[in-house]
């Protein structure tokens, strides 16, 4: 009869409890990561929805968090709660708009002590509405993509570009901490990107937010700040692409990677 002393069975025991604990951080990692892609497919959905003041109650960080920040283009950055969420406030929902932004390929890591998140998204979607007459006279011809409906201008563009988010977990729930958009490229429909490159070079300089109702430019709020590392640059005909940003890799300690 085969026995089994005090020693092996203490070993057994601990090797059991390693595998189980093992588990169930795999097991909360996994969930964790599900948690934060959600948390941006829901910030996708509200903003095609021009539902954005729900991105703010729903998804981005609690007032006074610290380092809170988000970056649109290469004219600065917004460093505190008011200036990232006035994005987001007042935005309209103009009549014949359409925005309709999707995102693939995500690359998502959770820190080792599961209190932060890195990720990032490709975007490609199209954007296009009406505009008064009057307005379309001041706008640049290449950003109107021809013709006419119920007396009013028509814009329609592709677009594409890259998102790079940091996370934070609040009181048990995943909160966007850190928000950057790379513009990639894009072009009214009738047009190819390269030739529209050509006449926009700029256009990751713009202080455009969107176009309101007939179309009437809204702007982007003052910036707090210059931006504090190189320029992205967008899709030109003179430059080669780079990989930015850098896809994350599993990490410890939180490192600002996308600023």
């Amino acid at each position: 009869m085969t026995t089994i002393d005090d020693t092996t069975l203490v070993e057994r025991l601990a090797a059991l409890e390693a595998r189980a604990d093992a588990a169930e951080l795999a097991a909360t990692r996994a969930a964790d990561r599900g948690a934060v892609e959600n948390v941006f497919n829901r910030y996708m959905h509200y903003h095609n929805a021009y539902q954005d003041e729900r991105i703010i109650d729903e998804l981005w960080v609690k007032p006074g968090t610290e380092g809170i920040r988000s970056r649109y283009n290469n004219v600065g950055e917004y460093t505190t709660y008011e200036s990232v969420t006035a994005y987001h406030r007042g935005r309209p929902k103009p009549v014949g708009k359409l925005l309709f932004h999707y995102t693939t390929t995500p690359v998502v890591e959770i820190s080792a002590d599961g209190t932060t998140a890195k990720g990032i998204w490709i975007m490609a979607g199209l954007e296009s509405g009406l505009m008064d007459p009057e307005i379309a006279k001041n706008v640049p011809a290449y950003v109107l993509s021809g013709g006419e409906v119920d007396g009013k201008a028509v814009w329609a563009h592709w677009v594409w570009c890259k998102y790079g988010v940091d996370f934070i977990k609040q009181d048990g729930e995943w909160r966007i901490w850190h928000f950057r958009c790379y513009e990639v490229a894009r072009a009214p429909f009738n047009r190819d990107w390269i030739r529209f490159a050509e006449d926009n070079q700029h256009s990751h300089d713009s202080q455009l937010a969107w176009f309101g109702d007939d179309g009437v430019p809204v702007f982007l709020p003052t910036v707090d700040g210059p931006i504090v590392t190189e320029n992205h640059t967008p899709y030109s005909n003179d430059t080669a692409q780079t990989l930015d940003p850098e896809p994350p890799m599993p990490y410890g300690d939180f490192e600002d990677t996308f600023r």
